[in-house]
């Protein structure tokens, strides 16, 4: 398997701030080249019969040194000035040789660095570079009658003095270029390995708001499932009781119980998930054991004591769930148990659990008048298409033919149960 390559996009130009440093160094490279021109001619470096003029001599070192001013934000057009301009010099005899020489590493090792164009950058590069082993060998060509065929005096060696002068100035050349190459490779590496790290961290910040989003709604989810029910139920048993407190005391001790065990309910479950979300050793999102499918009966039974004729049938061969599928059909049921309670003014209430091929159905419909609480259904709805959404599944809500609400969800199994096995 092959690792995965860092992308080679184009390298922004450089900052205000190295745009300064760059006229800062240029400058001051081209003051050293022009006071090293006089420090050569006093001592004799460019003195020959046919040497140029000092105007000349001058020039030829700005030439050189002063275009590394833009060599960050047009590295190309610079290290073309600088070859041309160093191998001018030398044409001409008059180049101060020092500076010079480091302006031509700074521009290939900067065109390396900072080029564009990756591909364009290494051609140019290599051009340049193919050009300068050319001049060397024309020099040579031109230079090789003056020097002398033993060597100048007091020259020994295995090697004869022009063989010797030759590979010399081959592996000098060749070790200047190749660095000035390898070291300008190496820092366009190394920005862009900063730029992956800074495209990382910013995903991964991106990725940590989205987690906390969806905690945030998952924990607002659950609240509102496990709040919303409990205190629908109570108030509708407190509302009984009320109205039978003085025709029918028993009936009325019967609904201040149901109420006392549904607000003791509300708080073991509260408690449950206040519990989890504390525990930071867990094993992630794992849904109570309590929130299950096999606990609609409990739902059935509050519906009943609410005064609602309540039923749950299943259909088909019950197969396990994973804890996931059935805690979301468990919520489902519930909202849609408790809007039904607060919303609907609902006589009948019809549960159907349905095991079907590849797939969950919960049904749960009502005979009340269908009314969908706000504009988008409320939170519970919006609850309930979170979870379905979760499990790749359908969400049907709506008013029924004839009278009454219903709400249908469908969850997928294939899929639940092979990421089931797999965390096993």
């Amino acid at each position: 398997m092959t690792s995965p390559t860092v992308d080679d996009g184009p390298r922004p130009g450089p900052t205000p701030r190295q745009r300064r440093i760059d006229l800062g160094i240029a400058l001051t490279v081209a003051t050293i080249a022009v006071l090293n021109v006089f420090l050569a001619r006093s001592f004799g470096l460019l003195s020959s019969g046919s040497a140029p003029s000092v105007i000349e001599q001058i020039g030829w070192s700005l030439a050189v040194t002063l275009p590394l001013i833009w060599r960050r934000s047009h590295p190309d057009v610079v290290v073309v000035l600088v070859a041309i301009s160093y191998i001018g010099g030398q044409v001409r005899g008059s180049q101060e040789q020092q500076l010079v020489t480091g302006a031509l590493f700074v521009a290939i090792y900067t065109l390396g660095a900072w080029g564009r164009d990756r591909r364009r950058s290494r051609r140019l590069r290599l051009a340049v570079i193919a050009a300068m082993f050319v001049w060397l060998g024309v020099a040579w060509f031109l230079a090789h009658d003056e020097i002398l065929a033993d060597g100048p005096p007091g020259a020994s060696g295995e090697l004869p003095p022009l063989l010797a002068g030759l590979l010399n100035s081959i592996i000098v050349n060749a070790a200047f270029f190749g660095f000035a190459y390898a070291l300008g490779e190496a820092a366009r590496r190394q920005w862009q390995l900063e730029r992956r790290t800074a495209e990382l961290r910013a995903a991964q910040a991106v990725a940590g708001e989205r987690a906390v989003i969806g905690e945030r709604v998952r924990i607002a989810r659950e609240l509102h499932d496990v709040v919303a029910h409990h205190v629908s139920v109570m108030g509708i048993q407190a509302s009984a009781c009320r109205r039978m407190l003085d025709k029918n005391p028993e009936r009325a001790r019967t609904a201040l119980t149901a109420v006392e065990d549904s607000a003791r309910t509300a708080v073991e479950e509260l408690r449950r998930m206040l519990g989890a979300l504390r525990d930071t050793g867990g094993a992630g999102e794992q849904p109570p054991a309590e929130a299950a499918l096999e606990r609609v009966d409990e739902l059935v039974i509050r519906a009943r004591e609410a005064g609602l004729t309540a039923t749950c049938n299943v259909y088909g061969d019950p197969v396990p769930l994973p804890g996931s599928v059935s805690q979301a059909a468990y919520r489902i049921i519930q909202e849609a148990v408790t809007n039904t309670l607060k919303h609907a003014h609902a006589t009948t209430l019809d549960i159907r659990i349905r095991y079907l091929a590849g797939e969950l159905e919960v049904d749960v419909a009502d005979d009340g008048r269908g009314a969908v609480p706000g504009p988008t259904g409320g939170l519970g709805l919006i609850g309930m298409r979170e979870r379905v959404a979760v499990h790749e599944g359908v969400l049907e809500s709506g008013p029924r033919i004839g009278g009454g609400y219903r709400v249908r969800a469908r969850l997928p199994l294939s899929r639940a149960l092979a990421v089931a096995g797999e965390q096993r």
